[in-house]
């Protein structure tokens, strides 16, 4: 299963690498490139795939998801920006050992997917959890979305780590503003998520189907919820399989 989802991605993949290593001169397009390369890898297509879902099925019914998707992207940048200072301050033998735990954190996040996925669909509630996309605090979906966007990025697979700990760190290393660099990257990876929710905004598509009514946005949310949870699914299957 890993290899087909990884044959697939390499052929949206290829372009953008191509073009990360033509920039590499200028180390802050080459690492947004390389973050948009990352963002079609396996570990982070399924993750970027949900996080789509999730936030565009919240545009659709209320309105454009921008603080929860900028929220979701400081996850990602606290985390690679987290990885990248750790790597500079311990260098590369740490680096191995922290490597040990990424297939473990990669393995969870598709049953944490499907848990999502069963919630939307409404066969059961969550009271005690930090709400997403239901709650009644503004705080409590930014502080879920950060989380979300922190846990997703520290699912490592095969291509991301060569994109981050062979290819960036190194460049981030060698350059004088290198530290931000992993966060820059971390941009780059969540470039498909920012373009269908301004393309939802820029279409006037946000609150669409909670102006047609409750009913039509519960199928809305519903569908979203078997989506995700088909996501869940495979990505289960792919990394448990490994």
């Amino acid at each position: 299963m890993y290899q087909l989802l990884e044959q697939i991605t390499y052929f949206f993949r290829e372009p953008f690498m191509n073009a990360a290593y033509g920039t590499e001169h200028i180390p802050i397009i080459s690492a947004l490139l390389l973050g948009i390369v990352g963002s079609l890898a396996p570990c982070q297509f399924t993750g970027n795939m949900s996080a789509i879902t999730l936030f565009g099925n919240h545009s659709l019914q209320k309105k454009a998801a921008w603080s929860e998707t900028g929220f979701f992207i400081l996850g990602k940048i606290v985390a690679f920006s987290g990885l990248g200072l750790i790597v500079w301050i311990l260098g590369t033998e740490f680096q191995q050992q922290l490597i040990e735990y990424f297939p473990w954190i990669r393995k969870i996040l598709g049953p944490i997917l499907i848990l999502m996925g069963l919630y939307l669909v409404g066969l059961f509630t969550m009271r005690w959890t930090v709400s997403l996309w239901k709650s009644k605090s503004e705080k409590r979906g930014k502080v879920g979305s950060f989380l979300l966007g922190l846990s997703f990025s520290l699912g490592f697979c095969p291509t991301m780590f060569i994109l981050f700990f062979i290819v960036l760190m190194p460049m981030a290393l060698a350059v004088p503003y290198g530290a931000v660099l992993p966060s820059i990257f971390a941009i780059g990876t969540s470039i498909p998520l920012i373009i269908t929710v301004f393309l939802i905004w820029y279409f006037g598509l946000s609150g669409k189907f909670m102006k047609k009514g409750r009913k039509v946005g519960l199928i809305v949310q519903r569908t979203a919820g078997v989506i995700i949870i088909i996501i869940g699914v495979i990505d289960t299957m792919t990394y448990w399989g490994l």
